[in-house]
């Protein structure tokens, strides 16, 4: 269904596409691309191409492989259909897996034939949970004040929180909230500052915007990109207790195994890293007694997109008073949508490492992981997040 034909695009309409896109990438926005084909304006059903289908999954707003086939499994939602630079129309969003072969996801937008021809490309923009289409063949996204509210609103926030940490910075130092020197310490004590409550969630921490700190004087300045347990089904080890079991080591009345993994060398519990590029996946290898534990690489590049769609990684310096930690904020690095085709690529040149956290209390208690941490250093930052913005406290 929906053959694709050549088509013949006038250079006027290519050169204004590739302009609109050239200004979403510089200002961090990032979308999903539908290219317009005579059949599906005919058949008033379009393709959803591999690409748009990730980025409506990982903006949380439709995800085909949990859809069943049918037409009544079909899902309706509302959207925004831009048809000027002032002007969008209220219109639904038909999305749905057909009966036929293999259900190859569909996608199509009400009113499309109003504002779209042959040969258009049009992206899909989720704000806030809403979807926004625009016919990028026609419409010059600059002058779209839509859209430009939308990127106001994004650096808006941004802006708001920046404002807000330079007046903790000029406060003078923070005391922790924690006792000892905590790795979540500084983190925590930053949040509990800014009146943002402390819970579990995998969601961003303030309005879309992940908070990740660290102390300057610290050893190691390698920083949390985020945990991710393995895929346990296809690992040789079933559970972290099997690993703790048969890698871990006696730590008083614990059994610990607190280490970091990375490619081309084993560490001292003779573990590490292969990256397979053709089964996307990472492996965690025992110098002696080989697989341990695997991630599909999708996996990890959805919890990079996912975590760290705009990021603040703040630096503190750190000094102790009468037994108590104080923090004094320094910089900020301003991150927007990772480079997720990177990931796996910079854990086979040992850029990205990950950490094992696991305790059994009492040898044979209860079994806690507070990892697998996956990290890196924030100088290297710039390698994953394109055009990271710096600014000093």
């Amino acid at each position: 269904m929906n053959q694709r034909t050549p088509i013949d695009l006038s250079t006027e309409q290519t050169e204004l596409s590739l302009k609109n896109r050239k200004y979403l990438a510089q200002n961090g926005i990032d979308y999903g691309l539908l290219s317009i084909t005579q059949t599906g304006l005919n058949k008033s059903i379009m393709d959803a191409v591999g690409s748009l289908r990730t980025y409506l999954k990982e903006n949380q707003y439709h995800n085909y492989s949990e859809q069943k086939q049918g037409t009544e499994y079909k899902v309706l939602k509302p959207c925004q259909l831009v048809i000027s630079d002032t002007n969008y129309q209220d219109q639904k969003v038909s999305l749905y897996r057909p009966e036929t072969k293999s259900g190859d996801p569909r996608i199509w937008i009400y009113g499309l034939k109003n504002v779209a021809e042959s040969g258009d490309e049009l992206v899909l923009i989720i704000d806030k949970g809403d979807l926004y289409a625009f016919n990028i063949s026609k419409l010059d996204l600059a002058q779209n004040q839509l859209l430009n509210k939308i990127i106001h609103d994004y650096e808006a926030t941004a802006m708001e929180l920046l404002g807000l940490l330079e007046s903790l910075s000029n406060k003078g130092r923070l005391q922790s909230i924690m006792q000892g020197r905590h790795d979540t310490a500084i983190g925590r004590t930053i949040e509990h500052a800014l009146g943002i409550p402390i819970n579990s969630s995998p969601l961003p921490d303030y309005k879309g915007i992940e908070l990740k700190a660290a102390r300057l004087n610290k050893a190691s300045n390698r920083t949390n990109l985020f945990a991710q347990v393995p895929e346990w089904p296809i690992s040789a080890l079933k559970s972290s207790k099997e690993i703790v079991d048969k890698y871990g080591y006696e730590r008083g009345e614990d059994l610990k195994l607190y280490c970091t993994i990375k490619t081309h060398s084993y560490n001292s519990q003779g573990l590490g890293f292969e990256v397979d590029f053709e089964q996307d996946q990472l492996n965690e290898l025992h110098i002696e007694d080989g697989p341990v534990v695997s991630w599909f690489g999708n996996t990890l590049r959805t919890k990079l997109l996912e975590k760290h769609h705009e990021t603040f990684w703040i630096k503190a310096n750190s000094d102790i008073e009468n037994g108590d930690e104080f923090f004094t904020l320094k910089s900020i690095t301003h991150t927007k949508n990772p480079i997720s085709s990177q990931f796996l690529v910079l854990l086979e040149q040992g850029i990205i490492t990950m950490d094992h956290l696991i305790k059994r209390k009492d040898k044979t208690g209860k079994t806690s992981e507070k990892g697998p941490l996956f990290k890196m250093k924030q100088e290297h930052l710039g390698l994953i997040f394109p055009e990271p913005k710096f600014y000093k406290l």
